[in-house]
């Protein structure tokens, strides 16, 4: 691989890592609420399999998975005879992560599930979302195995007023001994009332780490162009002759791998390598692609280099949103037919290449 192309490939991953973030979801709930089905029908990596939690304490474990940047914290054992145990444990951990500098280590949100068939809230549950209050840690209370409301989400309402938001969920579908067939419900919901809790500098990783809404991959998305694009404005402020514009390249890089990783994909120095070079040797001779990748030309043997022309900030800022408007297409057409997981990098490139040189 060319030293330059190496270079910018690892200068990106790190820039996007960093607008990306890491997401920290604490989710509390007894035995036999669900909470497991939930994190993995919410998140990518089947995070909640058996074996992979790292234990913290007796009663806590972390899920977390190469790749996804979230860590979801489980707590166990709020039951009566575990609660007080639990809590004292849940309280060390919370102080101790929420007095970080580093915010990537803050418990961001939490989920206080509670089972719709158990028809009643206890206190361990009532005295947990108080714990969480004293921490200002946004609760989001998911009522799981929703089936028939009967007026129980009233009530929950009623007794834990403290909570930010209240989803009825049903994460699994269901198939009734008499017949009716439960589809899942409320995941969506959930997704979307979590992610508005979220700081600004971890929603794109929480985004990220959720399958259950393309949507909010893409609004995402398009900040992170808006971003860049602002980002690319300023270094063509003042006019610069095209083949020379290398400064502008770093930034629309960042942006195509921070838009990869925010729509889930396993960000590595292969995938990107591999996108930036069939793109770049592919479109060099179009429009949009020439105008957004040619200063790259030249960093790879062989290529040559694109001359002409000039760069100004309202070009810059421009041609910078219709790569990154263009890349997010076509990663919404292969997200409609394919999990991230099945998606190869050389796949990604080809329909970008397809993408850019479709007639505008």
């Amino acid at each position: 691989m060319h030293e330059d192309i190496a270079t910018l490939v690892k200068d990106s991953l790190a820039k996007a890592r960093k607008q990306i973030g890491h997401a920290n979801v604490l989710i509390a709930g007894k035995t036999g609420v669900g909470k497991s089905t939930l994190v993995n029908a919410i998140f990518q990596g089947e995070l909640a399999t058996t074996g992979i939690g790292r234990p913290v304490t007796q009663n806590t474990r972390e899920y977390r998975k190469d790749g996804i940047p979230l860590t979801i914290i489980d707590t166990k054992g709020i039951e009566a005879g575990a609660y007080q145990q639990t809590r004292s444990q849940l309280e060390e951990a919370l102080r101790t992560r929420n007095a970080s500098r580093d915010a990537g280590q803050h418990v961001h949100v939490a989920w206080l599930c509670i089972a719709e068939d158990s028809r009643r809230v206890e206190q361990a549950e009532i005295d947990l979302l108080a714990l969480l209050e004293k921490y200002r840690i946004p609760t989001v209370v998911v009522i799981t195995k929703a089936r028939s409301d009967n007026g129980f989400r009233a009530e929950v309402e009623k007794l834990l007023p403290g909570a930010r938001q209240f989803v009825r969920v049903r994460a699994l579908r269901e198939e009734l001994d008499d017949g009716p067939v439960l589809e899942p419900m409320g995941l969506r919901q959930l997704v979307e009332v979590t992610a508005q809790l979220f700081p600004d500098g971890h929603k794109n990783a929480f985004v990220a780490a959720q399958k259950v809404d393309l949507q909010h991959k893409v609004e995402r998305s398009h900040v992170a162009v808006g971003t860049a694009a602002l980002a690319a404005g300023t270094v063509g402020a003042t006019p610069i002759p095209f083949a020379d514009a290398v400064g502008i390249v770093p930034v629309q890089v960042t942006m195509i791998v921070t838009i990869s990783g925010i729509f889930g994909l396993k960000l590595s120095e292969s995938f990107v390598t591999t996108l930036v070079a069939t793109a770049v040797t592919t479109v060099g001779g179009t429009l949009a692609g020439r105008a957004a990748v040619g200063s790259l030309l030249k960093l790879i043997p062989g290529v040559g280099s694109v001359v002409g022309g000039a760069v100004s900030a309202a070009t810059a800022a421009a041609l910078t949103t219709a790569f990154g408007e263009a890349y997010i297409l076509t990663l919404r057409k292969l997200f409609a037919a394919k999990m991230p997981a099945e998606i190869s990098a050389e796949e990604v490139a080809r329909e970008f290449v397809h993408t850019l040189k479709a007639p505008k």
